[in-house]
């Protein structure tokens, strides 16, 4: 069995505890559904183990452990703070994390109720999330450059799972973001990947963000994308209001940016609708109606 194929299961969990974090073992351990490159575990009521699966090389749990505590006390909303590393051993050769539990429903299972509330809450998170980034702050050739570098993946996005009654919009969306001036700013902070399944809501608002694995220094648009990712429709006039920081130029490359994310989406829906490893069979009706969103300038 090799070191991706190794079953992660709640007695595997516990027996790390025991050996690494023995005053933790005890605690109620259940899993949580969903998870690609790293699967997560309930501890107690109040935290959760992080376990790596998929992910080729521990650095995004690492990157993770190194910069969540220096963000997260500025921050708004509440995010997944390390509390406690786990190292790999002969029983589990990889990395963990215990983190904070962020409480709430994942917004690919829930939904937003409260709109202008949640587009309040989103734009004031990236406020204080998009301060200039230190020196040594990771960077990214995947997540926070400009579209024009993000071709390949949106052409590939594009052919997969594009309607020909759309696709020309579609385009002309995507080539107005590769169009549009470059980030002139210092590098911010960015989370880089959000998406429904990387914030969680309650009382039909945003609650908290998760999933920091592809943080970096770069452009915020990639964030602002989640204007019409995440937000329900008519809010993004709004979104844009509170957070104050955007102009024309990123606007634009966020929109395109946002296109790209929808299709994401939709393929891994279209994946999962094949039964293929990652595939997420609910995420095609939440990527279709993001890109209507786009579309629609709504």
């Amino acid at each position: 069995m090799t070191d991706t194929e190794i079953e992660i299961t709640a007695d595997l969990v516990r027996d790390l505890l025991q050996e690494q974090h023995p005053d933790l073992a005890g605690l109620a351990i259940r899993e949580v559904a969903g998870g690609w490159g790293n699967q997560m575990w309930r501890l107690g009521d109040e935290l959760a183990v992080r376990m790596q699966r998929m992910d080729p090389t521990p650095e995004l749990q690492l990157k993770e452990r190194r910069w969540l505590p220096v963000l997260a006390p500025r921050l708004p909303l509440p995010v997944p703070t390390p509390v406690r590393f786990g190292e790999p051993s002969e029983r589990f050769p990889k990395h963990w994390t215990v983190m904070t539990w962020v409480p709430g429903e994942p917004l690919d299972h829930g939904s937003i109720s409260r709109g202008d509330h949640a587009a309040d809450t989103l734009a004031g998170f990236l406020r204080a999330l998009h301060v200039e980034a230190p020196a040594e702050a990771p960077t990214s050739s995947d997540f926070g450059v400009h579209p024009k570098k993000c071709m390949d993946g949106f052409d590939h996005f594009f052919q997969a799972v594009v309607p020909d009654g759309i696709a020309d919009d579609v385009r002309a969306v995507w080539d107005d973001a590769v169009a549009a001036p470059e980030w002139e700013g210092p590098p911010v902070w960015v989370h880089g990947d959000l998406h429904p399944a990387n914030v969680v809501v309650s009382d039909g608002t945003l609650s908290g963000v998760i999933d920091f694995g592809a943080m970096c220094a770069g452009d915020p648009a990639w964030d602002l994308a989640a204007a019409w990712v995440l937000l329900p429709a008519g809010t993004t006039s709004r979104f844009f209001d509170m957070y104050a920081l955007a102009d024309g130029a990123a606007i634009r490359r966020a929109c395109g940016l946002a296109a790209m994310k929808s299709l994401f989406l939709m393929l891994m829906g279209q994946n999962g609708e094949r039964g293929l490893p990652g595939g997420k069979p609910h995420w095609g009706p939440v990527g279709r109606a993001a890109l209507d969103r786009v579309l629609k300038g709504v």
